[in-house]
């Protein structure tokens, strides 16, 4: 009878444990998911990772430990769901600057609306006179790549008189660094300032640049990086350590590349093909290299992003009349398209693409082009409807 009963019990388990596997989903593939570190982090590093992971993912501000009074977000990762690309709900409002000249709305809030308040406050307007634009957040993978693109790299493709006649002439954003970043020893320097390569109008240097902006401009958030409070103006005691700012860097650089899909299907092999032709690939280059890093797995490495770093004039339908740096108004930086196929499981299931989200999928993206890309989205309408699906499929692919 004893043995019986263990006999059922065991068969209830497997039972159990089958009737789960069917209700449950299984693990999505890799290639399917944004998030997850590159291979080859070594133990301490993985804990790193992971301490990042959490201030990322996992640490929601309030009142209580620092948010605000005004803010935008109360998290990271609310603006990257998945590390993917942000929703309409949480594009943020840049305003301020037309021109080289730097933002003349500073003593106003500026650069960033704060569109929240803590209860008994008031959210930020625009002020009058002020031209504004909309940012929606980009997808976080395989940043820490991007980073290591050397100076020397990204000044080789450029082409500011377009002197091989393709209607492209990519140039570097260059703004004086803040004073908590160091440059590297390979950086490249023109009067005083530097190349930035992050964001939509390249306003950020590196990593650190962007994550301290994140936590004051995002979430009202100070740190001994940036102590002025967005609020009141004045200097207060940092609401985040740098031991934490530091584990979010590190984990924004250590997210692995976002991995291509159906790499040999005949229909997207086609569509790349096309990507080329049309002249797509002058702006979205395919391939790039990153230089030395300490971390190893980032070291010397060919990557596959889709973008050449650069500002390029993408004419007047995409004038926000805001500019950020030495950009100019209709300048935009190349958004790497790695990824792109997935941006929909974090932005509500469609597509809300461009600097503002305003484009609803890759064809009405495409059409939105202009300026420098006028004649690849010119060969792209003159496409037969097939060689149309079979480009679109490549990016989807990606």
């Amino acid at each position: 009878m004893k043995k019986f009963k263990i006999i059922t019990a065991i068969v209830l388990v497997i039972t159990t444990v089958v009737a789960c596997e069917k209700i449950l989903p299984g693990t999505p593939p890799d290639d399917e998911l944004l998030d997850g570190p590159v291979e080859g982090l070594s133990f301490e590093q993985n804990r790193q990772f992971l301490a990042g992971d959490v201030a990322f993912n996992d640490e929601i501000f309030t009142s209580q430990n620092g948010l605000g009074s005004i803010f935008v977000a109360t998290s990271c990762g609310s603006c990257h769901a998945g590390d993917g690309k942000g929703h309409p709900f949480t594009t943020l409002t840049r305003f301020g600057q037309t021109d080289s000249t730097g933002n003349q709305f500073l003593h106003l809030g500026g650069p960033q609306l704060q569109s929240r308040a803590l209860p008994g406050y008031s959210p930020e307007q625009i002020p009058a006179g002020a031209t504004f634009s909309k940012f929606t957040p980009p997808a976080n993978t395989g940043l820490g790549f991007l980073e290591l693109v050397s100076d020397a790299d990204i000044l080789a493709m450029t082409d500011p008189n377009d002197i091989n006649g393709d209607g492209i002439s990519g140039v570097p954003n260059w703004i004086t660094l803040p004073s908590f970043i160091t440059p590297n020893s390979n950086a490249i320097t023109q009067n005083g300032k530097y190349i930035h390569r992050f964001g939509k109008k390249s306003a950020a240097h590196n990593l650190l640049h962007q994550t301290v902006n994140a936590y004051n401009q995002d979430i009202g958030i100070t740190s001994t990086f940036h102590p002025q409070d967005v609020y009141s103006g004045l200097n207060i005691d940092p609401e985040v350590s740098d031991q934490t700012v530091h584990s979010v860097v590190f984990y924004l650089q250590t997210l692995k590349a976002p991995i291509q899909r159906n790499q040999n299907d005949a229909e997207v092999i086609q569509g790349k093909n096309i990507f080329i032709q049309t002249g797509c690939e002058s702006c979205h280059k395919q391939t790039l290299k990153t230089g030395f890093s300490s971390i190893a797995p980032l070291a010397n490495k060919l990557f596959h992003p889709y973008t050449d770093l650069l500002l390029h004039d993408m004419g007047p339908g995409l004038d926000d009349n805001y500019t950020e740096g030495n950009a100019k108004t209709s300048e935009w930086r190349t958004p790497p398209l790695w990824g792109l196929g997935l941006s929909p499981n974090s932005q509500g299931g469609q597509y809300f693409l461009l600097h503002d989200g305003r484009a609803k999928s890759i064809e009405e993206a495409i059409q939105f082009h202009g300026g420098e890309a006028q004649q690849s989205k010119e060969r792209f309408q003159q496409l037969s409807v097939q060689d149309k699906n079979n480009l679109i499929k490549f990016l989807k692919s990606l």
